[in-house]
């Protein structure tokens, strides 16, 4: 159960589906009940598919590039910590490419479940490097079962999340969101330090 906590928690602070809420209400303002709950439940499933073919397939494109874990790590490491400072600033949605032009590009189209939601916003290049990385390391079967369960569950609360979204925000309010989003942001940042540090510290060893 250990690795099942260590890698939920993971994810969960690197999509910070929390953060994601306002973004949600103003897109789907117009929607209504049955729709925002149809649109949460696409999410969470594209979120899902995403990162399983991240955690499955991530390594195939390590080796076709040549790319070393450590560097994937150093990378996703920085990846990670700029995300969590982009949350203790207040730049989440710029950070990931939510502009004007993308808003207004939204608006033309028939669903947002699959861009902007599900990617980049929730599953960005921080949470794809995050599981890359993690199979790496954890690859026998009980471990790879356990890793995917981990990743269901994440995705389950992501749809609980954007299906409560409206109540969240009403009941959290601005400042509430922006209080959890910068604690979050805290651990991600410390998450993404703490990947860099075990990337040098394996690389110093293999020296």
């Amino acid at each position: 159960m250990e690795l099942f906590f260590i890698l939920f928690g993971a994810l969960f602070s690197v999509l910070n589906p929390i953060g994601t809420v306002p973004i949600f209400v103003g897109l789907t303002q117009d929607y209504t009940k049955s729709e925002r709950s149809r649109v949460s439940l696409q999410t969470s499933i594209n979120v899902f598919i995403i990162m399983i073919i991240s955690f499955f397939a991530g390594q195939y494109v390590l080796e076709f590039f040549g790319i070393t874990i450590s560097a994937l790590r150093i990378t996703g490491g920085l990846i990670i910590a700029g995300s969590g400072f982009s949350l203790l600033n207040g730049k989440f949605n710029k950070n990931r490419g939510i502009n004007k032009q993308v808003e207004e590009d939204i608006q033309n189209r028939q669903s947002i479940a699959l861009t902007p939601l599900a990617m980049p916003m929730l599953a960005g290049p921080g949470s794809i490097s995050l599981l890359i990385a993690f199979y790496q390391e954890h690859q026998t079967t009980e471990e790879i079962i356990i890793s995917s369960l981990a990743i269901l569950a994440v995705s389950l609360l992501i749809y609980l999340v954007l299906r409560s979204a409206n109540y969240l925000a009403k009941i959290l309010g601005a400042s509430g969101i922006v209080a959890i989003s910068r604690i979050v942001g805290f651990l991600t940042i410390a998450i993404g330090i703490q990947y860099i540090i075990s990337s040098i510290l394996s690389i110093v060893r293999g020296i």
